[in-house]
């Protein structure tokens, strides 16, 4: 039998083929390299890379090229204009993503999302033929649709593949980076429009496929089975709280964040700068080392080192509106929008585990970034065109202090929420923790601890626990009378008057 610890912490038993006894010191060093990133977790991690990764770039991709064949009809106003309506229409695919699960299942789910695929794709060639700007737009907003739901059911998988929560922002910082990467190089190498089309087709194609194959029945792992279904009700009304409030926090910052965003597509499609270049990487390198910088602490400080960045957004804003160096407004935006955006996507899937409804939770950070940015799209325009420095401080200055607050609250109400996690699972813990401390104590082996446990947690007989073993009585009872000689214990009475006291 080999010894192993679970995520949570406990120790549990395998059948082994060797009859050799093992240190302490050997089963301690497995389970510290199973708690790391070992094959069995490793596998999972890259798979939701994969798929994250995968979704960044079609999506960004595709704005980049929506963006670019609007801007060639219309004026600037009203290509950012397009670009922030389909953002909200993407938005309604993130939230309608439940409603599919709901409705359809098995071979339905996989007809209807390899459908999905093929309508996005004709659509990514009618919006190329840039005919009219009608059919441009109409193109567009069911390609983002669309595409909402697909980065929906790409956040959700992501978070079945994680056991738990520990690298979640390092997952979101390390796909955000490569999707940038790949949009880069998409961009810089290939300069004709349906080109482009045709890469971003392949990959929606492959997105949709990976997503087919999924695992069926996956599930996000946040409770145990045998949870009591008042404790999971009690935790996914207080998880419910906590993500209205991360969402008004969201929305509020999208409001500078999407400000800054117009103001630097407006110079994109006035063809003054192109921001598809490579000083892009900025934005990717960016996302990356959020991703690191939010997962230190267990994501303790993440909201505060996110609030200090919207401090250098809003440096942006006033260096743009008073006629700076674009050149300096955009590397704030790029470094500062990376961090932006894996905030919101790990922040919704940290606290979408432990929700009734993970499928909605898991994307609903995209959904409310793009959501609130197509909501301010006119007012956002309308003070990046007007010449009253006054009036627009004021506003900023308003949102600033009413972002602090909200960055205050919610920050306490999700560290009581996980102080409150980590208690209940240091309790469960604890049996597991005993046996594992006692077993270091009295330097029993492997095959010991396990009959140790077993004495002490059953009231099983010795043939009965013999034959769970597959092994003879007598060599069970040759355990039992080391155990005996190591720990000083004479009876099982004994033995488990020391584990309750450990």
């Amino acid at each position: 039998m080999k010894l192993r610890c679970t995520p949570g912490g406990i120790l549990k038993f395998g059948p082994d083929s060797e009859q050799e006894d093992e240190s302490m010191d050997g089963i301690l060093k497995k389970i510290r390299l199973s708690d790391a990133f070992n094959k069995e977790n490793r596998v999972p991690f890259v798979k939701a890379i994969v798929l994250m990764s995968l979704f960044t770039f079609t999506f960004l991709g595709a704005e980049f090229l929506f963006v670019n064949v609007v801007s060639r009809t219309v004026s600037g106003n009203q290509s950012v204009a397009s670009q922030n309506y389909a953002l909200g229409v993407s938005a309604v695919g993130f939230v309608l993503y439940p409603l599919f699960c709901r409705v359809c299942r098995g071979k339905v789910q996989s007809s209807v999302s390899l459908g999905a695929a093929m309508v996005s794709v004709g659509c990514l060639f009618l919006i190329c033929r840039h005919s009219t700007y009608a059919l441009t737009l109409g193109m567009g907003l069911v390609l983002f649709l669309l595409l909402g739901a697909f980065g929906s059911a790409v956040f959700y998988k992501a978070l079945c593949l994680l056991e738990d929560n520990t690298y979640t922002a390092r997952l979101v910082g390390i796909s955000y980076m490569l999707g940038v990467l790949l949009q880069i190089a998409n961009n810089n190498l290939i300069h004709t429009d349906i080109l482009e089309a045709v890469i971003l087709s392949a990959f929606i194609l492959l997105l949709a496929v990976m997503l087919i194959r999924a695992e069926k029945g996956s599930i996000v792992p946040a409770f145990s089975k045998d949870a009591p279904q008042e404790e999971t009700e009690i935790i996914g009304k207080s998880s419910r709280k906590i993500g209205i409030i991360l969402a008004l926090f969201v929305a509020m910052m999208t409001c500078i964040f999407s400000t800054l965003d117009n103001a630097v597509t407006l110079y994109h499609t006035s063809g003054e700068v192109n921001i598809g270049q490579w000083a892009r990487v900025l934005l990717a390198l960016s996302g990356l080392l959020a991703g690191f910088l939010f997962d230190t602490a267990g994501r303790k400080y993440m909201s505060m080192i996110m609030y200090c960045i919207m401090i250098l957004s809003t440096t942006c804003l006033v260096v743009l509106q008073f006629a700076g160096p674009f050149t300096v407004g955009l590397i704030i935006f790029y470094l500062s929008a990376g961090f932006f955006a894996v905030f919101f996507t790990a922040s919704f899937m940290e606290i979408a585990r432990y929700t009734r409804t993970p499928q909605l939770w898991a994307g609903l950070g995209r959904a409310v970034n793009n959501l609130v940015a197509a909501a301010i799209s006119g007012g956002s325009l309308a003070l990046l065109h007007s010449e009253n420095n006054i009036v627009m401080i004021t506003i900023e200055l308003i949102l600033f202090v009413a972002t602090s607050i909200v960055a205050l609250f919610y920050t306490n109400k999700r560290k009581v929420f996980f102080d409150r996690l980590a208690e209940a699972d240091s309790s469960e813990r604890s049996d597991g923790e005993k046996l594992q401390r006692l077993a270091e104590q009295f330097s029993l082996t492997q095959r010991e601890t396990e009959v140790f446990g077993l004495l002490v947690n059953t009231e099983d007989g010795l043939q009965t626990i013999a034959d769970g073993l597959y092994v003879s009585r007598r060599t069970l009872e040759r355990y039992v009378s080391a155990i005996y000689e190591k720990t000083g214990a004479k009876s099982r009475i004994g033995l488990v008057t020391l584990y309750n006291n450990a």
